[in-house]
Protein backbone atom coordinates (compact mmCIF):
# COMPACT_ATOMS: atom_id res chain seq x y z
CA UNK A 1 0.00 0.00 0.00
CA UNK A 2 1.33 3.44 -0.90
CA UNK A 3 1.05 6.61 1.14
CA UNK A 4 -2.30 8.33 0.86
CA UNK A 5 -4.38 11.28 1.98
CA UNK A 6 -7.57 10.27 3.81
CA UNK A 7 -10.32 12.89 3.49
CA UNK A 8 -13.51 12.68 5.58
CA UNK A 9 -16.61 14.86 5.49
CA UNK A 10 -18.14 15.07 8.97
CA UNK A 11 -21.81 15.98 9.48
CA UNK A 12 -23.74 15.52 12.73
CA UNK A 13 -20.60 13.97 14.32
CA UNK A 14 -20.52 11.14 11.76
CA UNK A 15 -18.46 10.47 8.68
CA UNK A 16 -20.77 11.19 5.78
CA UNK A 17 -18.36 10.66 2.88
CA UNK A 18 -14.72 9.74 2.64
CA UNK A 19 -12.04 8.99 0.11
CA UNK A 20 -8.34 8.27 -0.09
CA UNK A 21 -6.04 9.55 -2.81
CA UNK A 22 -2.37 8.74 -3.37
CA UNK A 23 -0.18 11.35 -1.72
CA UNK A 24 3.30 11.98 -0.43
CA UNK A 25 3.78 14.28 2.55
CA UNK A 26 4.80 17.26 0.37
CA UNK A 27 2.05 16.73 -2.22
CA UNK A 28 -0.87 17.39 0.09
CA UNK A 29 -2.23 20.36 -1.89
CA UNK A 30 -2.51 18.39 -5.14
CA UNK A 31 -4.01 15.41 -3.32
CA UNK A 32 -6.53 17.64 -1.52
CA UNK A 33 -7.50 19.19 -4.87
CA UNK A 34 -8.06 15.72 -6.33
CA UNK A 35 -10.07 14.55 -3.28
CA UNK A 36 -12.30 17.64 -3.34
CA UNK A 37 -12.99 17.06 -7.04
CA UNK A 38 -13.81 13.40 -6.34
CA UNK A 39 -16.17 14.33 -3.47
CA UNK A 40 -17.67 17.25 -5.43
CA UNK A 41 -16.54 19.81 -2.83
CA UNK A 42 -15.12 23.29 -3.11
CA UNK A 43 -11.47 23.52 -2.08
CA UNK A 44 -10.87 25.00 1.37
CA UNK A 45 -8.47 27.81 2.12
CA UNK A 46 -5.15 26.47 3.39
CA UNK A 47 -4.20 28.74 6.30
CA UNK A 48 -1.12 28.95 8.53
CA UNK A 49 -3.02 26.93 11.16
CA UNK A 50 -3.50 24.10 8.67
CA UNK A 51 0.17 24.23 7.68
CA UNK A 52 1.28 23.98 11.33
CA UNK A 53 -1.09 21.07 12.07
CA UNK A 54 -0.05 19.27 8.88
CA UNK A 55 3.66 19.64 9.63
CA UNK A 56 3.32 18.61 13.27
CA UNK A 57 0.63 15.93 13.18
CA UNK A 58 0.10 14.91 9.55
CA UNK A 59 -3.53 15.93 9.83
CA UNK A 60 -5.72 19.03 9.92
CA UNK A 61 -9.37 20.15 9.83
CA UNK A 62 -11.31 22.64 7.77
CA UNK A 63 -14.44 24.24 9.22
CA UNK A 64 -17.17 25.80 7.05
CA UNK A 65 -15.59 29.26 7.34
CA UNK A 66 -12.56 27.93 5.38
CA UNK A 67 -14.69 27.80 2.21
CA UNK A 68 -15.74 30.65 -0.07
CA UNK A 69 -18.97 28.80 -0.90
CA UNK A 70 -21.47 27.75 1.73
CA UNK A 71 -21.19 24.09 2.74
CA UNK A 72 -23.57 21.79 4.60
CA UNK A 73 -21.19 19.88 6.84
CA UNK A 74 -19.47 20.51 10.19
CA UNK A 75 -15.91 19.98 9.00
CA UNK A 76 -13.53 18.17 6.70
CA UNK A 77 -10.70 16.21 8.26
CA UNK A 78 -7.62 15.18 6.31
CA UNK A 79 -4.97 12.76 7.51
CA UNK A 80 -1.74 11.44 6.02
CA UNK A 81 -1.60 7.64 5.92
CA UNK A 82 1.91 6.19 5.82
CA UNK A 83 1.94 2.39 5.86
CA UNK A 84 5.71 2.34 6.48
CA UNK A 85 5.56 4.53 9.59
CA UNK A 86 6.54 2.78 12.82
CA UNK A 87 3.57 1.71 14.92
CA UNK A 88 3.00 3.77 18.05
CA UNK A 89 3.27 2.00 21.39
CA UNK A 90 0.35 2.25 23.78
CA UNK A 91 1.78 3.33 27.13
CA UNK A 92 -1.41 2.91 29.10
CA UNK A 93 -0.60 0.52 32.01
CA UNK A 94 -4.10 -0.97 31.79
CA UNK A 95 -3.09 -2.52 28.46
CA UNK A 96 0.06 -4.18 29.82
CA UNK A 97 0.26 -7.95 29.64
Amino acid sequence: MASALWVKIIRHHRTEKQTTVPCDREGVHDALHEACHELDLPEPLWLDKNEREWNEFGMTRFLPDAFFESVSFERIEIEYIDPDAPKKQNRDPRNAF
